[in-house]
């Protein structure tokens, strides 16, 4: 009999956190290595405007991902709630409606991508050899997204049954291909960009089948697709993943009005901040993989209707965001000289990066309160909160202080005013999730229930997406209205 207890309604909430994000982390760094990787290796090939062509393309890749991130939120989410609820069968015909979903929304959102790549590369930026050979890369990789869509959703089910380890192993093992594959194609086939989108693709088929094959096996979380139990449960999910799909596709937004900032002061500065957009995830993975950890944790408290586990948990999650933060920050000023080094660059692509390392590293901390604040909105029923606050950061965070930035400082003053645009939010993030923890231990949380059925279902009643009372309720009260962490697989 697979093990379907909940194993995060007793212990230590700071010991499950330290341990999911660890292991979590570990998949997740191996995967962002083998992005540095990728960005290390184009730039010994001795032509920025590859550097810049991965940058770009990046910036679009971000944006699919973004949106996979989104559904399976849905499925850590639902799941983890339905397991604390000791719902089982829910549990699993939940988890093979949400990767059906995923897979429905990602093919639709690829297919109209790719339709539009050179329009969507013009849009932020791209111009003559780097935007062919952008273009070439993501030819390549987005026919891709459904399989990765898949592999995170699976990755998300894993977490909500409390299995890190194999979770982790999922994605390191995608790294490992990656990591063999991407100097094999780039330089041994001679396949330049064209090969490490290829190795990417490779790599995400890995991670696919090592997530979704011990879902199956080791904790029988999926049950057999129904078109029937599809339609029945489609209202629900579409209730926290179209919030969480809109959050998350936020932060590649915010990252693409930089990127066509930076773009008008010249490619040197976008081959910089292209290697900024891979060493940041390899430095901050774990908080990207604190932001997935804690969602379960949550969800299976509140499933239980453990509140105070609930605040408990994420003042610890704010905690080891800050502590974490500094500890990296301080390694980066001080390293700051062998990764430019590293990578060769020099001039413009060095003075960013500089920046970087000097001056905007530490506004990872309120960053880091961004994804504790969103995976907790997600799984406390209020996923609208989250996109309110990352598309409000995406934009008003983001287009003034940018703007402004760049006419004040130049491409340096970009990076600086999105640091200042996210201080900002991360405050306001603060702020709203310490009222709304304040009122769960209040005891209004019954009352406030009622705005998401989803949690309802858990907490109140059987949960059972069957009840076509229940999906009426979850039509009304969560109209769908239009967020790194991370991509963890480019």
């Amino acid at each position: 009999m697979p093990n379907q207890s909940a194993k995060f309604v007793t212990g230590s909430t700071m010991r499950h956190i330290l341990v999911m994000s660890g292991a979590g982390s570990v998949g997740l760094m191996a995967l962002f290595v083998v992005d540095l990787l990728d960005m290390l290796f184009i730039s010994m090939l001795g032509q920025v405007e590859l550097a810049a062509a991965v940058g770009f393309a990046g910036t679009l890749v971000f944006f699919s991902t973004s949106i996979s991130i989104g559904t399976s939120i849905a499925m850590g989410a639902l799941v983890s709630k339905a397991i604390g609820a000791k719902q089982r069968a829910q549990a699993r015909q939940l988890s093979a409606s949400i990767m059906l979903t995923a897979f429905i929304i990602s093919c639709a959102i690829s297919a109209l991508m790719y339709v539009y790549i050179p329009e969507l590369l013009a849009s932020i930026g791209a111009q003559g050899y780097a935007a062919e050979r952008a273009e070439a890369y993501l030819r390549i990789l987005l026919p891709s997204s459904p399989v990765i869509a898949l592999a995170m959703a699976a990755g998300a089910g894993l977490r909500a049954a409390g299995d890190a380890k194999r979770s982790m192993w999922a994605t390191l093992s995608g790294g490992i291909v990656n990591a063999v594959l991407d100097p094999l194609f780039i330089f041994g086939f001679g396949w330049n960009v064209e090969g490490a989108a290829l190795a990417s693709v490779f790599a995400r088929f890995t991670v696919l089948y090592f997530s979704i094959m011990p879902l199956i096996r080791k904790h029988d979380l999926v049950a057999f697709p129904s078109l029937l139990a599809w339609r029945n449960d489609i209202k629900l999910i579409l209730a926290i993943a179209v919030p969480a799909v809109i959050t998350n596709i936020a932060t590649p937004i915010g990252n693409a009005i930089v990127t066509s900032s930076i773009a008008q002061f010249g490619e040197n500065f976008v081959a910089g901040f292209a290697v900024i957009g891979r060493l940041t995830p390899v430095c901050f993975a774990v908080i990207f993989a604190l932001s997935g950890a804690v969602g379960p944790i949550i969800g299976q408290n509140f499933g239980a209707e453990r509140f105070d586990r609930v605040k408990e948990t994420l003042y610890n999650s704010l905690l080891v965001t800050t502590v974490y933060t500094i500890g990296v920050c301080i390694i980066l000023y001080f390293a700051q000289g062998l990764v430019i080094s590293g990578f060769g660059l020099t001039g413009d692509a060095a003075i960013i990066v500089g920046a970087f390392c000097t001056y905007v590293a530490i506004s990872f901390i309120f960053n880091g309160t961004l994804f504790v604040a969103n995976t907790s909105f997600n799984n406390l029923g209020k996923p609208l909160y989250s996109t309110a606050l990352n598309m409000g950061k995406a934009t008003l965070g983001t287009l003034p202080f940018v703007y402004y930035g760049a006419e004040w400082f130049g491409a340096l003053g970009v990076l600086y005013g999105q640091a200042v645009g996210t201080i900002v939010f991360g405050v306001i993030a603060i702020g709203v999730l310490r009222k709304h923890i304040a009122d769960v231990m209040r005891g209004h949380e019954p009352e406030s229930l009622d705005d998401d059925p989803s949690i309802t279902s858990v907490n109140s009643q059987p949960f059972c997406s069957h009840d076509a009372v229940l999906i009426d309720d979850v039509a009304k009260a969560e109209e769908p209205i239009l967020q790194t962490d991370s991509n963890p697989s480019k």
